[in-house]
């Protein structure tokens, strides 16, 4: 297990990522997600609140170049299931599992972002939360070393996660031109009880120039209820 916090600060340009676990007393579930940014139409957005999840929108509609790739729901939620997505694969799946689809089938008609020469991956994940039983599942769909011709695609499934445990998974190694894509399984890392103290300590971590917005939430298993917390650099 590594930790979150010097996985962070040790890099200044992880770009989009996600986490899910569960806290160490094993009472919540967990997921966070955050967005960086290095151009100026990536940096001009805020984190809103959508129903029971978030959507990003420009802080500066005046300064909104192109909306294509940066305004989605990053968060929805199904019934007993939480969506957390980097871009709009999340309506995708919200649809295709509302369908009886599984999480893997609803992204068979996805692939990274058509965004050269980058090919940002798509990185999604799901919580299942219900009657006290607690699992979930990371995806990436990401160019074969950079050629767009080939779409590779890894599904990670946790059931029963153990209390403390938590992964991380991200679309940048680092920075660069073009930026790599995350290679690897999502890393093992440590959560934390308290909301505010795990909301804080991402935060904080992340690269200064470099950090747009945070969203975090926190799932009773026992009954389903949440906390949330939400931080835009743009206020």
């Amino acid at each position: 297990m590594i930790s979150l916090e010097q996985e962070l600060k040790s890099n200044a340009y992880p770009g989009r990522g996600i986490v899910i676990g569960e806290t160490p007393s094993g009472k919540y579930a967990v997921t966070a997600y955050f967005i960086m940014g290095r151009s100026s139409n990536s940096r001009n957005r805020v984190f809103v609140q959508e129903g029971e999840g978030i959507r990003t929108q420009a802080f500066d509609p005046s300064k909104l170049e192109d909306p294509s790739l940066i305004i989605y729901a990053p968060v929805r939620v199904l019934g007993n299931k939480t969506i957390v997505t980097n871009g709009d694969q999340t309506d995708t799946i919200y649809e295709g599992m509302d369908k009886q689809l599984t999480f893997e089938q609803s992204l068979r008609g996805r692939e990274f972002e058509p965004d050269a020469p980058n090919y940002t991956p798509r990185i999604s994940g799901i919580l299942h939360v219900e009657g006290g039983r607690y699992s979930y599942a990371m995806s990436i769909l990401k160019s074969n070393h950079g050629d767009p011709s080939s779409c590779l695609r890894f599904t990670y499934a946790f059931e029963n996660p153990l209390p403390g445990e938590g992964h991380f998974i991200h679309t940048y190694m680092h920075d660069g031109d073009p930026l790599p894509s995350f290679s690897g399984e999502p890393k093992q890392i440590g959560i934390m009880d308290n909301i505010d103290e795990f909301t804080d300590m991402i935060w904080d971590s992340l690269n200064e120039e470099n950090k747009v917005s945070l969203f975090v939430r926190y799932i009773d298993i026992a009954t389903g209820s949440y906390e949330t917390r939400i931080v835009n650099k743009n206020q």
